[in-house]
């Protein structure tokens, strides 16, 4: 079997402030296997960033151990890190620089030429823009950058820190297209982000956060399978007189906007329009469920709010 690329045991991160101690990772454990992209999730404080800083040698964990490519986070890191290209937070460029410039400094550093610079702006987006200067680029466009910056070393591992912040539709379907691209060369992209829907459609596996715990992990499938069990989505005329014959008939009932969500499976749709025809309610709509990765982060990270 391949080694995994990033190995988290027992990590923990405090930090104290003003007397006051706070915990920002909570005894995590992952393992994020070589190749494909990784969505690293969970809400604002969930302990996102903090882990990724520790992966990177930027924070020193309290206690536990961080492995990339093999090495230790906090002693071996200097022997891999020309294999990782990462971006955490805002990028730092110069924005009196044009973009091209910026990559091409930070290409010196690396090894790259002027070829290398303009191959990845071009991957990035930012072909007929490489010339402005920084200062002129949205939010959307610095983060494209450097993306940009972070891919110059041809990396075999890429760790962004939400690298979709502000962009606007196109430039987020243009990251997730670049993502995939990237997962499927055989680079493993290990990415934290809000944004769910764009996660499910890019990652192939995910880890969610909150208050520093793993509450789920695994493939994106196997991750929304371990959720709540689909129902059906039904519409009718009368909802209070729908969901009054369904419950007699011992279904779990929901009422959501527009629609009755009954709790029994796609496979028993029959059924249900049947006993409702009986009472001469007639069916609208009716549909499978289908249970979204974000209705799972909220259930997970709801459950761990209250229980804290």
């Amino acid at each position: 079997m391949t080694a995994p690329v990033v190995e988290i045991v027992a990590l923990r991160k405090e930090y104290r402030r003003r007397g006051r101690r706070s915990v920002g990772v909570d005894g995590l454990d992952l393992v994020v296997p070589a190749g494909g992209v990784f969505g690293f999730l969970g809400p604002n404080g969930s302990g996102k960033t903090t882990t990724i800083r520790c992966l990177l040698g930027l924070v020193r964990p309290t206690s536990g151990r961080c492995r990339v490519l093999g090495a230790d986070a906090r002693t071996g890191l200097a022997s891999v890190i020309g294999r990782i290209g990462a971006v955490v937070e805002t990028p730092a460029l110069f924005p009196g620089f044009s973009g091209r410039r910026n990559l091409e400094l930070l290409g010196r550093i690396h090894g790259s030429g002027p070829r290398a610079v303009g191959t990845v702006l071009e991957r990035v987006g930012l072909g007929d823009r490489g010339d402005d200067l920084v200062k002129t680029y949205s939010l959307g466009m610095r983060q494209r950058l450097g993306l940009g910056a972070a891919l110059l070393k041809d990396p075999e591992l890429l760790i962004l820190d939400e690298p979709a912040n502000g962009l606007d539709p196109a430039g987020i379907k243009e990251v997730r297209e670049l993502l995939l691209s990237l997962g499927a060369e055989g680079r493993t992209v290990f990415v934290s982000s809000h944004i769910l829907s764009e996660v499910q459609q890019a990652c192939d596996s995910v880890a969610i956060l909150s208050q520093g715990r793993l509450v789920a992990a695994g493939q994106v499938g196997e991750v929304l399978a371990s959720g709540r069990p689909p129902g059906l989505l039904v519409g009718l005329d009368d909802l209070g007189a729908g969901a009054a014959v369904l419950a007699a008939a011992g279904w779990p009932v929901e009422q959501l906007p527009g629609r009755l969500r009954v709790g029994v499976a796609p496979e028993h749709a029959a059924r249900v329009t049947q006993a409702l025809a009986a009472h001469e309610l007639w069916v609208t709509e009716l549909r499978p469920e289908e249970v979204s990765l974000e209705d799972l982060f909220l259930e997970l990270t709801g459950k761990e709010q209250e229980a804290a």
